[in-house]
């Protein structure tokens, strides 16, 4: 059997995620260092002197600035990140599926919770009618394709409809 993930993967995306959650908030206590430095700097002006409108603006670029950085890189960047990460404890923890199927079809990507991926459709046999259903399943995006060949089957192992295993059958 091929193994799509190692046991190090989920330690390895734990370790980015802190180190940009470490990112954020030591960009986040900058900014509020700036913050509180302004506002003492403005405090501390005598009444009505001409450096106060300028002390405002400053605070008001550095917040503007910390919100354009901070709404993208936790949306975009953390959330991909975290995502991933809840995939792969999933992995680790989740319920497993073993199935012998043979491969039909690649179709386009798709998000599947958060986490961008391959979709490898297979033939099941429908138990209630004499019919094949077309199974889609979910290959990570990050990971090789595995060389899947039309009509042939594959032995698969998968968790919640996502390929952790495969091994081609002859």
């Amino acid at each position: 059997m091929e193994k799509l993930y190692r046991d190090a993967d989920l330690w390895d995306c734990v370790i980015q995620r802190r180190k940009i959650l470490a990112v954020y908030w030591a960009v986040t206590a900058a900014v509020f260092g700036i913050f509180l430095g302004f506002t003492i700097g403005y405090t501390q002006l005598p009444y009505q002197d001409p450096a106060g409108p300028w002390l405002i603006a400053a605070t008001c670029v550095a917040v503007a600035a910390y919100l354009i950085f901070a709404f993208p890189f936790m949306g975009i960047k953390f959330k991909r990140c975290n995502a991933y990460c809840k995939m792969l404890k999933f992995i680790s923890v989740g319920l497993k599926e073993y199935a012998v199927m043979p491969f039909e079809d690649i179709e386009d990507w798709v998000t599947h919770d958060g986490v961008d991926c391959n979709v490898a459709v297979f033939a099941v046999k429908n138990i209630k009618k004499d019919e094949l259903l077309r199974r889609q399943v979910f290959v990570d995006g990050e990971k090789e394709f595995p060389p899947f060949e039309v009509g042939t089957s594959a032995r698969v192992i998968l968790q919640g409809n996502l390929l952790i295993e495969y091994e081609l059958l002859d």
